[in-house]
């Protein structure tokens, strides 16, 4: 019988457990804080590690420990949101683009290569400089930023699974526009969709972070990973842990995540498979 493949790859079981103790502290993360993330200290103001702070404590005497137990959640709340927002746009626009009359097709794919054709930090930048900044506004925001990824992927697939002789024969019965949408071509085109959501979440992880080390983020004092690493960045002379730590737990986070796409690429696509 043949290994699970998770097992025959030590570097994506440890990816999996990373995942998986990230997602358990973002449910029970304010259950798990030895501190008040919020409580002010200003005996305690950057402290090192100690028995008291593990991690040592920030600008504020706040425990950075407890910070990072309760700023993984809005992160990972804006990343999964997000990324449900692109898969759902972005897969009704790819099959709208390989399966629909050529004009609507071009327009919406031209649309597709637009949004492409701008970095995603500066369409982020540009949308929420106009909107308040939130777990809501963000996720709204990096959702549609992502779509165009999805938009490609749900295309690709599309235009190769409309060729197979179940599609025609879905045609040749009558079947209504929908019907072979939901019936016969949406369920062949998950695998590559569910692959893109994995890196997607991480990207998204990542984008979050990069603007809420800019300011534009969580509001303060909510913390969150990125706001950690932007404010850390005006003391490292006083306190160098202080930087280390969220930098730490977010690339670690982004790293699993990654991982876990590739080898999910590997397992679903034939021909990337690994020979046993």
């Amino acid at each position: 019988m043949k290994t699970i493949f998770l097992f025959r790859r030590p570097l994506v079981a440890s990816s999996l457990v990373v995942v998986t103790v990230v997602l358990g502290i973002a449910l029970a993360g304010p259950l798990l804080a030895p501190h008040d993330p919020l409580a002010i200290n200003q005996n305690a103001v950057n402290q090192a590690s100690s028995t008291q702070y593990l991690l040592g404590t920030d600008e504020f005497g706040r425990d950075i420990l407890s910070r990072l137990l309760v700023g993984i959640r809005p992160t990972i709340l804006v990343a999964v949101i997000s990324t449900i927002i692109a898969a759902i746009g972005g897969t009704a626009c790819g099959i709208v683009g390989a399966y629909s009359r050529p004009v609507f097709a071009f327009f919406v794919m031209r649309g597709v290569d637009i949004m492409l054709s701008f970095p995603a930090i500066l369409l982020a930048l540009l949308a929420v400089g106009f909107w308040r900044s939130g777990v809501v506004s963000l996720s709204v925001v990096i959702g549609i930023i992502f779509i165009p990824q999805f938009a490609r992927v749900a295309q690709s697939a599309t235009l190769q699974v409309i060729r197979q002789e179940f599609v025609e024969a879905e045609h040749a019965m009558g079947a209504r526009y929908l019907r072979v949408v939901l019936r016969a071509i949406l369920p062949n085109i998950l695998s590559p969709l569910v692959v893109q959501a994995t890196l997607t979440i991480a990207a998204a992880i990542l984008l979050e972070s990069g603007l809420s080390f800019l300011g534009l983020g969580i509001v303060p004092p909510e913390p969150s990973w990125g706001q950690m690493i932007g404010t850390a960045r005006g003391y490292l002379s006083q306190n160098p842990m202080y930087v280390v730590w969220p930098s730490v737990c977010l690339a670690v986070t982004v790293l699993a995540i990654n991982v876990l796409g590739d080898a999910l690429r590997d397992h679903l696509d034939p021909r990337l498979r690994e020979n046993p």
